[in-house]
């Protein structure tokens, strides 16, 4: 009986300062999240299981926005969508390990926050971000916006919770994302 992994390590305060002091030694700009209109994004101390994503590897989210996701999937499923995870929760570090590896390829950095969000300001962080893809389309492509599972989102995500965070021309300047969607908290 395979056993889940323990939850990655999230990273505190000051291991959040140095992994942003590193993202700016990169090339990050110094008022990077200033021109975006971006937090610093604080990660969770707990972190829930949603079992398995594309590529077989455990993905996590905070434990409400984990709920909601299974829900939400659910509730997919039994209108005969498939809503596959790409990615979910990412800790500052690993957002690092990111940008770092684009660097080494030869991108610029513009190119890459335009595309990714610096090290401590992504959503992923949150643990409450995921990465969606379904069955015939390639994962973390914009002709996702064309499969069935997008219009389920466009149509259903609202009621568990989920919003299009990275629509076109969004004002973060981060590209079109139509498979990035972030839980936030309904207010009662």
């Amino acid at each position: 009986m395979p056993t889940t992994p323990a939850p990655p390590v999230p990273c505190d305060a000051a291991r959040r300062r140095d992994v942003i002091a590193a993202a700016f030694a990169l090339g990050v700009p110094a008022d990077y999240g200033r021109t975006r209109k971006l937090p610093i994004v604080r990660e969770p101390n707990v972190l829930a299981s949603i079992g398995t994503d594309i590529h077989e590897r455990t993905q996590w989210l905070a434990p409400r926005a984990a709920r909601a996701f299974l829900r939400m999937r659910e509730a997919a499923r039994a209108n005969g969508i498939a809503l596959d995870v790409v990615s979910a929760y990412r800790s500052a570090d690993y957002q690092l390990g990111i940008v770092r590896r684009k660097r080494q390829r030869g991108l610029d950095m513009a190119e890459i926050l335009r595309v990714s969000a610096a090290p401590g300001y992504s959503e992923h962080h949150s643990g409450r971000a995921i990465d969606i893809t379904t069955p015939g389309y390639a994962p973390l492509e914009e002709e996702f916006e064309r499969s069935p599972a997008f219009a389920w989102l466009k149509r259903h995500a609202s009621r568990f919770g989920f919003r299009l965070s990275y629509p076109r021309k969004n004002r973060h300047g981060i590209a079109y994302e139509p498979w990035h969607w972030c839980w936030h908290a309904r207010k009662r």
